[in-house]
């Protein structure tokens, strides 16, 4: 039986992650705040025929994820796979006010080093293990103030990981979606679903790679960024201030 842990599994790329993930073979650990919402995602993943359990969690909480790895682990002894999916946008200027900032870097980039903190000793040991870390476009493209910033430390945290255990049977991959038809996306039309990051989840748990931009177009948007910032620089000159 494979234990993959879930963040921010109530809703969004998280509840489509885990309907998309559960199935016969597979026990997802859910996590989140809103236990009514992941008791919902749990009673379909069972309809299903899959297995999971749910962990209300605060991943902002140092204790609250201690306590769910420790739940994860007592399902089989292992953990096989950690989704670090929980995130929070923020006002995209730099006026954001204080406690908006510290809950982006609690969530979007200090959850994260603590789960893989917690995870890593227990992989190692098994010789095995996933993790998969949900960033953004917004980390290779500085567009969203401090969301960009801690999806920016995301990338770096996890390309450093990933270099750290080569060797140790324990892979690291970075997952970017550009813009996704979520609730604090309500105000864009067209967007393709979360089911595409959920797709690429699966995939990267089949097969773990570096990076996974997601939709294809955006790596091209992506790579301009990086060869002309000062094209990227024209292009979203001033936006935040219009929006703060």
């Amino acid at each position: 039986m494979t234990v993959v842990i879930l963040t921010g599994a109530s809703s969004g790329i998280g509840e489509a992650t885990a309907l998309r993930l559960g199935r016969p073979g597979m026990t997802l650990v859910l996590a989140a705040r809103r236990v009514p919402e992941l008791t919902a995602v749990r009673a379909r993943i069972e309809a299903n025929g899959g297995a999971a359990v749910v962990v209300p969690t605060d991943v902002g909480d140092p204790e609250a994820v201690t306590a769910l790895v420790e739940q994860a682990r007592a399902v089989t002894g292992r953990i096989d796979a950690l989704v670090n999916n929980a995130g929070v946008g923020t006002n995209a200027s730099v006026l954001a006010e204080d406690h908006s900032v510290d809950r982006a870097i609690d969530i979007n980039l200090r959850a994260p080093i603590r789960l893989m903190r917690a995870v890593v000793p227990i992989m190692e040991e098994q010789r095995s293990g996933t993790i998969v870390n949900i960033g953004s476009v917004a980390g290779e493209v500085g567009i969203g103030g401090v969301y960009s910033a801690t999806k920016f430390g995301l990338r770096g945290m996890t390309d450093s990981v990933r270099r750290e255990l080569a060797g140790t049977g324990v892979t690291v991959t970075l997952i970017e979606p550009g813009y996704i038809a979520t609730p604090g996306n309500a105000h864009r039309s067209g967007l393709p679903g979360p089911e595409i990051v959920a797709a690429a989840v699966e995939s990267a748990l089949r097969r773990p790679r570096r990076r996974i931009i997601v939709p294809f177009k955006y790596r091209g948007a992506v790579v301009a960024a990086h060869l002309f910032p000062a094209i990227a620089d024209r292009i979203y000159a001033g936006k935040a201030s219009r929006r703060r």
